[in-house]
């Protein structure tokens, strides 16, 4: 199925996943200036959704055939306390009053199901209720921590597919900050940090690494969620055991996706959609899928290397601008 008609979220190179099925994506998007409430109402206007579960801190919404929307806080104290249906805390009012009063200190969070590719631009009409009902993103929070993840899925789960992802998105790291023109006190706040320059060099001059080599490597420089590009969820999808026992935290959950965490979220903007997001992510989608370019350009970024200084960045970064725009990449 070709997804050219489809402007907004343009297709990436492989569309099909290895059960032939349409990729799918999901997005996480974070914001304020709402009450929970306020923004589960928004949703499930704009999106024809039934209540299925709710708490003070959470309510999932049904959505057809695409699945649950969960529109949360972004506060797990106070997602566990609302859980634990404490009674005396609930007949007090607690939770409802700590409920209104985090609208204004930390974000509330939609968190999507994986989508169809093609089904992407069904998520537009949220988008616009959220920012009619008042949602505000990195610009305008106190501190502009709120953004956007995208969780694509990928192809295969094969070493040679993950390995071609792992080199475009080695390239592209340093361009993807500057194109995303991610928001400085973004850059340091937990969950985004980039992957350090000798994991790059690892990646970009191991030729044909098999999955031992590609989970001993990430996990020697990133056994952390603290990373733009977050593949513990991919890892633990290929192989829970050894995530479980490298990677103490329950909030690592298995799913056969990239998590992406750079982009801002600019909800607030007229005409601002996810697609933003997703144009940007979709460079490393194509660059993955061309074999002669990333082997060209891996060599090229390790000619680069200097003694003890590393790569210059910023020549890098204008480098990779100059040779996006000349393939058409961007």
């Amino acid at each position: 199925m070709s997804l050219a008609g489809n402007n907004c979220y343009p297709e990436p190179p492989e569309t099909r996943n290895a059960q032939g099925e349409l990729r799918r994506v999901g997005f996480e998007l974070e914001f304020s200036g709402v009450t929970l409430e306020d923004a589960v109402t928004a949703v499930s206007d704009a999106l024809k959704a039934k209540t299925k579960s709710a708490t003070a801190a959470e309510t999932v919404l049904e959505v057809g055939d695409l699945g649950d929307f969960i529109v949360e806080l972004d506060w797990d104290y106070l997602k566990r306390k609302a859980a634990e249906e404490d009674p005396e805390i609930d007949e007090s009012g607690w939770l409802e009053f700590m409920s209104q009063t985090a609208a204004l200190l930390v974000p509330v969070e939609v968190v999507c199901p994986p989508i169809p590719l093609d089904r992407l631009e069904l998520l537009d009409p949220m988008i616009a209720a959220l920012r009619q009902a008042g949602a505000v993103g990195t610009e305008e929070s106190l501190l502009a921590a709120y953004g956007v993840h995208i969780n694509s899925e990928i192809p295969r789960l094969d070493s040679a597919t993950l390995h071609r992802y792992l080199r475009a998105y080695a390239l592209l790291q340093w361009w993807l900050v500057e194109a995303h023109d991610v928001d400085p006190t973004r850059k340091l706040s937990p969950y985004i940090d980039l992957y350090p320059e000798a994991y790059l060099m690892q990646v970009l001059t191991c030729d044909a690494p098999d999955m031992a080599q590609l989970f001993d490597d990430y996990l020697e420089h990133n056994a952390t969620r603290n990373r733009a590009l977050d593949l513990l969820p991919l890892l633990k999808e290929i192989d829970p055991g050894r995530i479980e026992r490298e990677i103490d935290d329950p909030r690592v959950k298995a799913r056969p996706t990239f998590h992406y965490r750079l982009p801002n979220c600019r909800i607030e903007r007229e005409n601002w959609s996810l697609a933003s997001s997703w144009n940007t992510w979709l460079v490393v989608e194509r660059l993955a899928a061309r074999d002669d370019d990333l082997q060209h350009l891996a060599a090229e970024f390790e000619q680069a290397q200097r003694p003890l200084l590393g790569v210059n960045r910023k020549e890098w970064v204008q480098r990779m601008q100059v040779w996006l725009i000349d393939r058409g990449l961007v």
